[in-house]
């Protein structure tokens, strides 16, 4: 067995070799990458079906070189090791899990027992490990009332990326009620409201803009998540 490490930050790859060695005897080559450009490359040369993820790094984060690693290696097994359980991230990670594969979501904050566990379920057991945090924000994103559908919460992308209601309605295939309509659905999911004067004249909020900040207060949107939606942007204008 081979394991390809993909993480920035030195410490953390040392402590994540030392957690493999010791969780994995069966692993016979440890490979590190210090970025997700690097990772993609070491994945292809490799051909290493093992990987130990971190999201947030520069020069490609997790979330892309995991998705081009899937396409080109869908049996690749994957766990995700990040300190961010935002939904952001938890949303960008579910869109990219092909199906069928077995792959994890565990925080730094984890215990060293839990990441060993970890590491020997996916890799050798091939079962899917996600952490209770984030399975809870999986859940909320998929059964609660307030959350989002895909549809609503690619709308909300596409106006933190400054795209008018036109705009939305050619690049998602909708028509201009559907966007308005969704555009009210994500306003009062995120309670945000057209608050006036006493004389109903000057409105207090940009709903576009209100909306896009508390969306980022409560980390539905963070800078990785903008940053892969603009490179999708620039595909599709430019076809």
């Amino acid at each position: 067995m081979k394991v390809l490490i993909v993480e920035d930050d030195p410490l953390h790859r040392s402590y994540l070799h030392e957690a493999v060695c010791s969780a994995l005897p069966e692993c016979e080559t440890v490979i590190e990458a210090e970025n997700g450009v690097a990772g993609e490359q070491l994945a292809r040369h490799h051909k290493s079906a093992h990987i130990v993820m971190d999201l947030q790094m520069t020069h490609r984060n997790g979330i892309e070189a995991a998705r081009t690693i899937w396409k080109e290696r869908p049996d690749t097994r994957i766990l995700f090791w990040s300190n961010y359980s935002d939904e952001a991230y938890v949303r960008g990670v579910s869109r990219i899990v092909p199906d069928g594969a077995a792959y994890g979501y565990v925080l730094k904050s984890a215990s060293d027992e839990r990441l060993k566990l970890a590491l020997r379920s996916i890799f050798v057991e091939s079962q899917c490990v996600i952490d209770r945090e984030v399975r809870g924000l999986q859940q909320k994103s998929i059964g609660h009332a307030n959350s989002f559908t895909d549809s609503e919460y690619e709308i909300l992308v596409d106006i933190a990326l400054g795209l008018t209601d036109r705009a939305i309605a050619r690049r998602r295939s909708l028509s201009l009620r559907s966007v308005q309509n969704r555009l009210q659905h994500l306003y009062d999911k995120l309670d945000v409201y057209q608050a006036t004067t006493d004389d109903h004249a000057d409105s207090r909020f940009n709903l576009r803009a209100r909306a896009v900040t508390v969306a980022f207060l409560r980390k539905l949107l963070n800078y990785s998540a903008l940053e892969r939606a603009e490179a999708e942007l620039q595909e599709w204008l430019k076809a």
